[in-house]
């Protein structure tokens, strides 16, 4: 149904009370050459309905769709099964509000949701107090930041170059207003360990420093152990912020929290949400119990009411709608509830050992695609250590290489080139990534497809 809120009638009595003339009155302080004076060249005019309708499936249908062949793209968001049930369950009325989700004491299914997903989120990444999630990991790590200049009254953060770029620029974009200082490390294709510059980090951390910030396993698949780097951290005074973009790998590796980080942040679209391109994804936030005061977002509890009842509340939001402005820790102002939700349902059905088996399932695949590729002539696998994802790099560019593959119907990787396009030595690098929805007959086609380009 169409929503449209305004009749002529209602724009002339609005113009009339504020003292505008026209329209045109509304935007005089848009500077002249910055106006269009008709309609944007290129773009059609206006059409029925179901003329919209077929252009744009004609341009939908340009796209190779995920679920269409082998799929091998990763970076930051994986084509995980999702069980039906999850879907299902998501759906049921127990979990409908009328209103925001998180209304203390009125919405008890939601608020133990939300408590469970807590609970979830804080075992998973070895951590003390976990919130009710945040937006998206990109967003979540820039919150980490902020949280980390209120713990140590300190605003310079290192940020390792294993970290994912768009996350990177989130952090940028966020600061670009504040006087914080981002010092962003550049990646370097380490043979074995590309990525990792865990020696370079401790070497930079000074007094001034509040937080360094690594990715693990890296964007380049490598994996580390982040202990050595948790101590150097701690002995300046400086927090450990590691970022989780394959939740999935908690599975198999150890969590951030076991190796001393101070506060972890993830990405949670591999558990119960499928890719959305481009969104909306589900941020993981999670620290020690003695930070929790200035973690951002909201925190339910546990507690009874009057009568001994067991019950949920909300018990920490730091937000202005919640308390005084100059207080709040953060202007977020909603979770992703339902992705929240559908990772609860999702992580509650895998269970500690479902989770594991995923994960081994995972590994097992990208190491037998991994060998596959390495074995190719002029492929060359950079990584000793990975989980389900790893870089190669070909005789040639990427992502040429990948656009040829995607027209053999073989969705290939993420090239370096698109990441990182100032960076001519990265042009022939590629990311794969390999989950339990990889066939068999999907290996070999990407085998065949790589073979076919770089022969």
């Amino acid at each position: 149904m169409r929503y449209l809120p305004l009749t002529p009638d209602d724009r002339r009595d609005m113009l009339r009370v504020i003292g505008a003339s026209d329209i045109d009155a509304l935007f005089r302080d848009v500077p002249e050459a910055a106006r269009l004076p008709g309609p944007i060249a290129g773009l059609p005019h206006h059409m029925p309905e179901m003329l919209v309708e077929r252009e744009l499936g004609a341009l939908a249908a340009k796209n190779v769709p995920a679920g269409a062949g082998p799929f091998f793209v990763g970076c930051g968001a994986y084509k995980h099964h999702v069980p039906a049930s999850v879907d299902h369950l998501i759906q049921r009325g127990e979990f409908l509000t009328s209103y925001t989700p998180y209304q203390p004491e009125i919405a008890q299914g939601t608020l133990q949701y939300l408590f469970e997903f807590q609970t979830q989120v804080a075992r998973l990444l070895a951590m003390e107090v976990a919130n009710a999630s945040m937006y998206d990991g990109s967003t979540a790590m820039t919150e980490a930041l902020f949280m980390g200049r209120r713990v140590t009254r300190r605003k310079k953060y290192l940020l390792s170059g294993g970290t994912h770029p768009h996350y990177v620029s989130v952090a940028e974009t966020l600061t670009r207003f504040t006087d914080d200082e981002v010092v962003s490390f550049e990646p370097a294709l380490t043979p074995g360990a590309p990525g990792d510059d865990l020696a370079a980090l401790i070497e930079a951390i000074d007094g001034e420093t509040a937080a360094v910030v690594v990715q693990n396993p890296n964007l380049f698949g490598h994996v580390a152990d982040l202990s050595e780097l948790a101590a150097a951290a701690h002995a300046k005074g400086a927090l450990l912020i590691a970022v989780v973009t394959e939740v999935v790998s908690l599975g198999a590796i150890r969590a951030p929290g076991e190796m001393g980080a101070d506060i972890v942040v993830g990405e949670g679209q591999s558990i119960g949400n499928g890719l959305n391109f481009g969104g909306p994804y589900l941020g993981l936030f999670a620290t020690r119990e003695k930070y929790m005061r200035q973690m951002p977002g909201r925190l339910c509890g546990e507690t009874v009411d009057a009568n001994g009842k067991r019950g949920f509340v909300l018990t920490l939001s730091t937000r202005e709608q919640h308390i005084r402005r100059e207080k709040a820790t953060s202007n977020i102002c909603t979770n992703s509830g339902l992705c929240a939700l559908a990772f609860t349902i999702h992580m509650s059905l895998l269970g500690e050992k479902g989770l594991r088996h995923l994960a081994e399932l995972n590994h097992a695949r990208a190491v037998q695609v991994a060998e596959r590729l390495a074995a190719i002539p002029g492929v060359s696998l950079m990584n000793d250590h990975f989980f389900n994802e790893f870089t190669v790099m070909l005789p040639i560019s990427g992502r040429p290489a990948l656009r040829a593959m995607a027209e053999m119907g073989v969705l290939g990787g993420v090239s370096l080139g698109r990441l990182y396009p100032a960076r001519a030595d990265l042009d022939h690098g590629m990311v794969i990534a390999v989950t339990e929805t990889v066939s068999d007959d999907d290996i070999d086609k990407l085998d065949k497809a790589l073979r076919e380009l770089v022969k």
